[in-house]
């Protein structure tokens, strides 16, 4: 192809490697730098001496004997005036072969460092290099406003099978704004942000920003180290699940920032006795409406908040502090937004090509194609981007159940069976089984959650005995039949005395974890509060009693944010938390209730150590539903105790006789019709001296009163 030719490529912005022709080559006896600028009347070699424009579209090229020495730096003078910059032409590409195979083979598990914008020196030049998986386009190009938006400059170069096409662009600074021009074989132009960028600009803005070279210092080592020991299948976990941007606001309507939710939140969830915060989906997302789980930027945190460094500054301080941080993590889908992952080079590049398997009907998504594995890279990366990069101390995976099936959602004729016929999901289950190993063997002590609402076996049994490999699977079904039993009128709740009972069948197949979330007080479903029969009194004491029964039933806890002082209304996103209702009696009885029931749990092993066990649970009654009254025992590996009572009636019960499994003296260690917590006050003396009267399976028994739409614990004296 002559020099004519090849230069048309490079003017239509064609070229899929832009090398071949611009920047230093050897010709003849001499050498020869090509430059393409079609906004420069006038270009020079700085040093060297100036370039002659050979073609009015913009082609400018200096001949001699002797090499330039690289890199050499051009000037342009554009009228108006001038600008001087290195030729990103005459740099080497830096992609290691090995880099790109293990990306091709889906085992790059650090993809961040290596795809997208990467702030780096070569040879003695700072700038930036840029990194694309787009293996459909014809031409890719950098674009942002260093160029005007023009993609016909800064053209990439393409390595060959591996899809990716890679520019180092000189003199680039943090914060620069950037996307990909991507130009389809058909000519059609794509504008694309970077699936890999670490920050963005706020929106309603899309571009990605060049990150800066974090320069923060964490403090928290002796957090990781004593996680990476830590025994949580026996530890407490208590979750308070926060919306950062709709905790608390200013009085305009800002968000908070990461550090002022530092200075706030953090003391509040202490105050409260929680042992971790889990943030809905911090990843950058244009829609606040989606409360982040319609995900653009799956290594960005959003910078609605702040910048990344001071998300990590936020969960240091955290630590510092002794509070665990989860973050909400979306790899079930993601959204159809033209300037996103959606066909990305044109193609179904990380979404199937068949609606029946890569469109979500339900949240009007793309479903990601768990089987190509540059996608699985690109997943992997980003679990550990947030766990290694942010010291995250674990991930709750949305949406499992939509992954595992391929007919979640779907009608017959709406979905493709697997090459067994079957309805699984069997790239979805193999990735989701090297997530858990990855996330277990690189990071001790990080958990991750399952969202998984059907009966798939085995969540959270290890990947190498036939499981998934999640650390915890939320209980969903617990959550639903508890809150079925709650909804009804005390009159008729002994007719469905079997929703509280039916789970512990269940309830030691799965390391389990107890949800009241954000997704039970929103679209329609009222409030906690309102969820609650009767008159206000019957309302905040049932509320008390269904508190007091999660955090004493089996299993890790989860409270959405405003649960703790039983917000009156339906949480939306738009506004912050009703905190004016914390200064009402009965809002600041619950929250006490709530800080006190944390405290007991924690301090309590009886109530957490076995969690998973079912030696750690034993039915004292669970069979009068005529009295709907639950008595059970919580037991610890050392051979404590204690023993719970719950009335699920408006109904005082006084001399309430219950078995107990020693003789000697109890205490009542909590009550949630405390007087504290603006209940009736109906209180246990302070001595219960055990008689020897065989009751309810056990040879001592003590008499008790047990309050109206109430719950006690009470524990041998010590």
């Amino acid at each position: 192809m002559n020099t004519d030719a090849r230069f048309s490529v490079i003017a239509a912005a064609r070229s899929h490697d832009p090398f071949e022709f611009l920047g230093w080559h050897a010709e003849g006896d001499g050498h020869v730098v090509r430059a393409f600028d079609p906004h420069a009347l006038e270009l020079e070699i700085l040093g060297v001496g100036p370039m002659e424009k050979t073609d009015p579209r913009g082609l400018f090229e200096w001949r001699g004997g002797l090499a330039p020495e690289l890199p050499y730096r051009l000037r342009a003078d554009y009228g108006r005036g001038r600008n001087e910059w290195f030729d990103p032409y005459c740099f080497p590409p830096t992609l290691s072969e090995r880099d790109l195979y293990l990306f091709n083979e889906g085992k790059l598990l650090q993809a961040y460092r290596v795809l997208g914008a990467q702030p780096l020196q070569i040879n003695g030049v700072d700038g930036v290099r840029f990194a694309l998986w787009a293996p459909n386009a014809e031409r890719v190009s950098v674009v942002g406003d260093f160029n005007l938006w023009d993609g016909r400059l800064h053209a990439m170069r393409s390595r060959g099978n591996s899809g990716v096409w890679e520019l180092f662009i000189p003199g680039l600074t943090a914060g620069t704004l950037y996307k990909y021009e991507i130009r389809q074989h058909s000519g059609h132009l794509l504008l694309k942000t970077d699936p890999y960028a670490r920050w963005f600009e706020r929106r309603p803005g899309t571009a990605a920003r060049v990150p800066t070279a974090s320069a923060y210092a964490w403090h928290d080592s002796a957090w990781m180290q004593a996680r990476a020991r830590w025994d949580w299948q026996h530890g407490p976990v208590s979750i308070y699940e926060v919306h950062a941007g709709a905790w608390r606001r200013h009085p305009d309507g800002r968000f908070y920032t990461y550090a002022e939710l530092a200075e706030h939140l953090i003391p509040y969830v202490l105050d409260l006795g929680y042992t971790h915060i889990e943030l809905l989906p911090v990843t950058e997302h244009p829609l606040d409406e989606s409360w982040g789980y319609q995900t653009s930027g799956y290594f960005a945190p959003t910078s609605r908040y702040g910048r990344p460094d001071d998300l990590k500054a936020f969960i240091d301080r955290c630590h510092e502090a002794g509070i665990g941080v989860i973050l909400d993590w979306v790899p079930a889908h993601f959204p159809q937004d033209a300037w996103a992952l959606a066909r990305f080079d044109g193609t179904a590049l990380y979404e199937h090509e068949d609606p029946r398997q890569g469109y979500h009907q339900d949240w009007g998504t793309h479903i990601f194609n768990y089987g190509r594995s540059e996608v699985k890279s690109f997943l992997l990366s980003s679990a550990d981007y947030w766990l290694d990069e942010f010291h995250a101390d674990g991930l709750r995976v949305d949406a499992v159940a939509s992954m595992l099936y391929l007919d979640y959602s779907r009608k017959d004729g709406e979905w493709l069976p697997n090459k067994y016929g079957g309805r699984e999901n069997l790239e979805a289950i193999d990735f989701l089984r090297e997530l858990n190993i990855m996330v277990h063997g690189r990071f001790p002590g990080a958990l991750t959650f399952a969202e998984e609402s059907t009966a798939w076996p085995m969540v959270s049994r290890p990947a190498h005995l036939g499981g998934l490999g999640f650390s915890i699977k939320w209980n969903m079904g617990w959550m639903n039949d508890t809150l079925r039993y709650m909804q009804h009128d005390p009159v008729h709740r002994r007719w469905h005395h079997n929703l509280l009972t039916f789970g512990q069948l269940y309830a030691y197949t799965e390391n389990f974890l107890l949800p009241f979330s954000h997704d039970e007080v929103v679209h329609g479903k009222g409030s906690m509060l309102s969820k609650m029969p009767g008159d206000a009194w019957q309302k905040f004491a049932n509320l008390r009693l269904l508190y007091t029964y999660q955090m004493t039933t089996p299993g890790k806890k989860l409270n959405f944010m405003g649960n703790e002082f039983a917000q009156g209304r339906e949480w939306q996103s738009g506004w912050e938390l009703d905190w004016g209702q914390c200064g009402i009696d009965w809002h600041a009885g619950i929250k006490r209730l709530v800080g006190d029931l944390n405290r007991l749990y924690r301090n309590e092993a009886a109530l957490h150590d076995l969690d998973f066990d079912p030696a750690g649970f034993q039915w004292l009654d669970c069979n009068d539903a005529e009295q709907s009254i639950l008595a059970y025992i919580r037991r610890d590996r050392a051979g404590g105790f204690v023993v719970v009572l719950l009335n699920f009636t408006p109904v005082l019960r006084t001399g309430f006789r219950t078995g107990v499994p020693q003789g000697g003296r109890y205490m009542e260690i909590f009550n949630s019709d405390a007087q504290r917590y603006c209940g009736s006050n109906q209180r246990n003396a302070a001595d219960l001296e055990a008689e020897p009267t065989a009751w309810m399976g056990q040879d001592w028994s003590v008499s008790v009163t047990l309050p109206p739409l109430a719950s006690i614990v009470l524990a041998p004296q010590r």
